[in-house]
């Protein structure tokens, strides 16, 4: 109950903020949103997209799952939680960027790249990474050699370009994308530096976007 505690005496907070006085944010935002980026992050708690970027509600639409994996386009009878999300984000909000945030330290990553011994019957997550398979096959095509926390840290890279080819797979972003009106974006958060890397798509390799605080 401690913790049950915590979560509601910052819910105190929260609305202290956003509710203690006229005008306030959400005078707005009960009307409607109307943000601007859509990002697809990971799960992980160490790992929110509005935290990190010290975001106000309603600046951005939020995906989350195991490893910030977008699945291919496909319309088959099956349920597709992510894939619904991004089409409401692009054809009814309007977003103008799609930012696909990744992260070091990733079990799902780690699942996929060291395999996952199933929890369940159903084992949701071993299947779920799958989707990055050819990102496993890159870092083990090109990184077999290396100590296994550089062939993670390859494959949690890797597996956001995967992403990022995903989402061209969307007819809908494929048009937003050749006229100009949608950008997309791969992140890639360090926790261990508290640094963010961006994908740059000419090279083929992340790049320093915000550097470590100096010691």
């Amino acid at each position: 109950m401690d913790e049950l505690k915590k979560l509601i005496d910052g819910f105190y907070r929260f609305q202290g903020k956003y509710f203690g006085q006229e005008n306030s944010l959400f005078d707005q935002l009960k009307r409607g949103q109307s943000p601007t980026s859509l990002v697809i992050g990971c799960s992980d708690s160490r790992v929110d997209p509005a935290l990190l970027t010290d975001c106000n509600p309603g600046d951005m639409f939020v995906v989350r799952n195991v490893a910030n994996l977008v699945p291919p386009y496909e319309k088959d009878g099956t349920y597709h939680g992510v894939s619904s999300a991004i089409e409401f984000a692009v054809c009814d909000l309007q977003v103008k960027r799609i930012i696909v945030l990744g992260h070091s330290s990733c079990g799902g990553i780690g699942a996929l790249l060291k395999g996952y011994n199933p929890k369940t019957e159903a084992n949701f997550v071993g299947r779920w990474v799958r989707m990055a398979e050819s990102a496993r096959q890159y870092v083990l095509d090109n990184y077999g050699d290396k100590p296994l926390h550089e062939q993670v840290r390859a494959c949690e890279m890797a597996a956001i370009v995967v992403s990022l080819d995903n989402l061209m797979s969307f007819p809908f972003i494929a048009d937003a994308v050749a006229q100009g009106k949608l950008f997309l974006v791969g992140w890639y958060f360090d926790i261990e530096q508290g640094e963010l890397h961006q994908y740059d798509a000419a090279s083929g390799n992340f790049r320093s976007l915000v550097a470590p605080l100096a010691e």
